[in-house]
Formats: structure tokens, C-alpha cells, sequence
């Protein structure tokens, strides 16, 4: 029997979260480079890419859930079907972070995984007075309890965005050095995750 592990060729990537936290926003964001401010309610939608990593061609699958719409088996099969998670909230929406907890208890149960690939997203970090959730609160809660990563991002001011892509290709196993086009877009973003506190943590790592 072969020890030798193939490199993946394929991988899907599900945004998760509440109504109107912005998963749909994000994707375009990266995907087009656009942002729409008003919100749009997504049933399902797949969205696929192929991108060069590291002189492979990968194809990269990005499913954008619904937060309008109750649909658990849907979800369910969802989750089932993908490799790596954006669990996305809005930072002026404190009940939208308290379903991420749910989600991610739905993920654990569904992979059968105490540490699945998961990205925890905290949207519209440009909201100001109007925060909710102290971005301190998530980030304990999500890199010291459930040891996965978080992000603050701005779809609306492109903060961070690519950083997610990177982390949950990262988490998706594929390798960490990106394509020429995707390594020229984020020379756009600020070298300082400037949204971000500042953290101590051996087991944080960043993608070149």
C-alpha cells in the first residue's frame, strides 16, 4: 500500500452564518472584486474557480448558504460535502455570533471531528459605535477554546478578505504558496491585520 498522499486538485470551501452577515458579500468581493451594499437573500449558490497553486491547477468550489432560509438537510449535506468553513457573523450583530456556535456544533457533529477546518469570520469590522462584539471576546473564544482561526473583515472596505481565502485554503490542506493573481491582489491589503488585536499564540501561523 502507497504511503505517498496525493495533492489535491479539488476542494469546497462553504460560507456559513445568519442573514445578512455579509457570506455573500464576501465571495463577491473576492471572486469580482465588487461589493453590492444592499443584501441580496441567497438560497444556495456555488461559485467555482481553478487557480495555480504551486505550479498546480486547483479547482477551487465556494458555496454561499442560505442565513434566510431554514433548510437542515440541505445544510446538513453542505457540510457533509466540504473541506474547510467560514463561519461568518456581523460584528453589530451579537445574536449573529451566538449562531456560530450552533453551526459549528452542527459541523463537529456532521464530520465527526473535534477539530474541524474552520475559519471563524467576524464581518463589517467597519461598523464603528455599532459593534456588538468586541473582536478581544471572539478571538479568545475562537483560537484559545475551539483552536481555529479568526478574522475581521470588511467586505465593504476589502479589509482582510483575502486573508480569509487564504486561511481556509490553508486549513483545506492545499499548499500555502498562491498564484502570481492572487499574490498581486494582496499586495491591495494593509501588511498589519490592523482590524485584528494583537495575540501571542505558538500555534498561529500565517500563509506566505
Amino acid at each position: 500500500m502507497s504511503l505517498v498522499v496525493k495533492e489535491k486538485n479539488h476542494v469546497r470551501l462553504v460560507f456559513l452564518g445568519a442573514a445578512g452577515v455579509g457570506k455573500t458579500a464576501l465571495i463577491h468581493r473576492f471572486l469580482m472584486d465588487t461589493f453590492e451594499p444592499k443584501h441580496r437573500r441567497t438560497v444556495e449558490e456555488l461559485h467555482s474557480k481553478e487557480y495555480e497553486v504551486s505550479g498546480a491547477t486547483v479547482k477551487v468550489e465556494i458555496l454561499d448558504t442560505s442565513g434566510s432560509y431554514s433548510f437542515p438537510a440541505m445544510r446538513k449535506l453542505s457540510i457533509q460535502n466540504s473541506d474547510a468553513f467560514a463561519l461568518v457573523y456581523a460584528v453589530d450583530d451579537a445574536e449573529s455570533f451566538e449562531s456560530i456556535k450552533s453551526l459549528r456544533e452542527e459541523i463537529l457533529e456532521v464530520k465527526e471531528d473535534k477539530f474541524p477546518p474552520i475559519v471563524v469570520v467576524g464581518n463589517k469590522a467597519e461598523s464603528g459605535s455599532e459593534r456588538q462584539v468586541p473582536a478581544e471576546d471572539a478571538l479568545s473564544l475562537v483560537e484559545l477554546d475551539w483552536n481555529s482561526r479568526f478574522v475581521e473583515t470588511s467586505a465593504k472596505d476589502n479589509e482582510n478578505v483575502l486573508e480569509v481565502f487564504r486561511e481556509l485554503l490553508q486549513q483545506a490542506n492545499l499548499p500555502s504558496r498562491l498564484s502570481p493573481a492572487l499574490c498581486k491582489r494582496r499586495e491591495t491589503l494593509p501588511k498589519e491585520q490592523a482590524l485584528r488585536p494583537p495575540m501571542n499564540k505558538t500555534n498561529s501561523c500565517s500563509v506566505c
